[in-house]
């Protein structure tokens, strides 16, 4: 049976000066809107906009009290504004390096969360061991040693939350120097060193272009008891290989499995900031409440990573405002930059539209989608720009360049040091991030009873009048810091996380 809604009322108004209202339930042609003053022309589905104001050919329209695209044919009051009359074009943006800057007020009370403090002082929210290949041609080996720990093999070692296969499609008929390697080795670094695994085997073939050996090296890697290279070739096969796979891991199970969850301060969370299968609801419900629980995160001293650079594109300037040097705004603006030579080089650009989901969801331009897109990182200042897979030091709101892809982009924010990831969506996207746990918003109602299993948190009931942007945040913190302590979410419950590794392949396949 449908979600029936109740309470919502029939529309929204973002900002005083937009030219569109946001229809919150389906708004039926000839409605009398009488506190816009205007009659629905079309039938409006949920979550699309309709012209409150007159806009001729080439005149911008604005949501959000920003630019989202401009007319691309004549637009009437009450009329639908999507892709047959709406089109994104370029235009200036004033950057304004540092202007929104303000004083962070720390928490009067800190929040503190039940984790798994190792030996060097990183703090975890899980604690697997990882088996990670170094190219697609040790993958199914990779595999194999992981699935040798299926059933009951864990039974004696109930602090290990499992053992992860970490598997992916490259490593080869690429460069062995340059940016392409270089974000791959930075990547499968970032997972061996990551706190949620309390022991990595990273698995090779040999003659890959990612050797085992420059790995290691270009990456400052040293063999340990709980980091072991193994090379298909170098041990006799693949089948001799799984057999010194598993007496690897059985020798880290011991060591892996020798710790304890204890109290520590939430400024050990580093949350990486998703959204996936978006809709007209993301910019207004959760986005803008997972930024409420972010400001309450750096706060109490944590670490929140946007990314998704293609997705914040046409509303990095309110990125920029708030950047604690100008030196700060201008790396987000160099990677802007490189996106842009990137895609023309690529024969695409960056003014592309949404997903198909997206535009079935009521976005339009990529602009609509980014103004939305970066509410997610709250209101505190930028305090440094990183690189994909770089190693995140900063605590506070901090960004990193990754293509808007989910996989991909989460991937590279778990290789910096996200211990948590928190992940809106408006269409049902269904994700799970090991060795980090996944935490699901959805931004409607109707989408959260509808994919009651995926969902960890409903953020409709903010247009429904249920919550406000704050109370679903203080909620979204909270489950945080649940979650962190040890509690599943519904995607880990599933079982999700493994194959959703993608590093970011760059450059050509040869």
């Amino acid at each position: 049976m449908p979600y029936d809604a109740p309470k919502t009322p029939l529309h929204l108004r973002l900002n005083r000066d937009d030219d569109v209202i946001i229809a919150l339930r389906e708004i039926a042609a000839g409605t009398r809107l009488e506190s816009e003053g205007v009659s629905a022309a079309d039938k409006i589905p949920p979550g699309h906009k309709m012209a409150t104001r007159a806009k001729a050919p080439g005149e911008p329209v604005r949501r959000y009290g920003q630019i989202i695209g401009f007319a691309s044919a004549a637009i009437a009051p009450g009329q639908h504004v999507h892709t047959h009359n709406l089109e994104m074009r370029d235009f200036a943006r004033d950057y304004a390096f540092g202007q929104d800057v303000r004083a962070v007020e720390p928490a009067a009370d800190p929040a503190t969360f039940m984790g798994i403090v190792r030996k060097d002082g990183r703090v975890a929210t899980r604690n697997y061991i990882g088996v990670v290949s170094t190219v697609n041609c040790s993958a199914a080996v990779s595999k194999w040693v992981a699935e040798a720990f299926g059933g009951d093999a864990l039974r004696d070692f109930p602090n290990v939350d499992g053992i992860v296969p970490l598997t992916h499609q490259t490593g080869c008929g690429m460069a062995s120097t340059g940016e392409g390697i270089d974000v791959l080795r930075r990547t499968i670094a970032g997972y061996a060193r990551h706190a949620n695994f309390g022991g990595v085997l990273v698995i090779g073939l040999g003659c890959e272009a990612n050797q085992m050996d420059a790995l290691f090296f270009s990456e400052k890697l040293t063999e340990a008891d709980l980091l072991k290279p193994l090379v298909i070739q170098q041990q006799g096969g693949a089948a001799k290989t799984v057999r010194a796979g598993i007496d690897a891991v059985k020798k880290m199970l011991p060591l892996a499995n020798a710790v304890r969850r204890e109290r520590v301060p939430a400024s050990h969370i580093t949350v990486g900031l998703q959204c996936g299968g978006s809709d007209g609801y993301s910019g207004i419900t959760a986005n803008p409440a997972l930024g409420a629980a972010v400001d309450l995160l750096v706060r109490n001293g944590g670490t929140a990573i946007l990314s998704e650079t293609p997705e914040i594109y046409g509303a990095e300037h309110l990125l920029t405002r708030r950047a604690v040097s100008r030196a700060v705004g201008e790396k987000l603006i160099a990677r802007i930059k490189w996106w842009e030579d990137y895609t023309a080089r690529n024969k695409g650009e960056m003014n592309n539209n949404p997903s198909p989901g997206n535009k079935a969801g009521g976005l339009t331009t990529i602009l609509e989608k980014s103004l939305g897109a970066v509410a997610k990182g709250g209101t505190t200042n930028l305090v440094d720009v990183y690189e994909y897979a770089e190693k995140v030091s900063a605590k506070g709101f901090v960004y990193m360049d990754t293509p808007g892809y989910d996989p991909v982009s989460a991937t590279g924010q778990v290789a910096g040091g996200a211990n948590l990831i928190c992940f809106t969506t408006g269409r049902g996207s269904v994700y799970g991030c090991k060795p980090a746990p996944s935490i699901k918003l959805a931004t409607n109602s109707r989408i959260y009873h509808h994919m009651v299993d995926d969902m960890d948190v409903n953020c409709g009931t903010i247009v429904e009048g249920g919550a406000t942007v704050a109370e679903k945040g203080r909620e979204i913190f909270e489950l945080m810091l649940r979650v962190a302590s040890g509690e599943k979410s519904k995607s880990e419950a599933q079982g999700f996380g493994a194959d959703e590794f993608v590093p970011w392949q760059i450059g050509a396949v040869m």
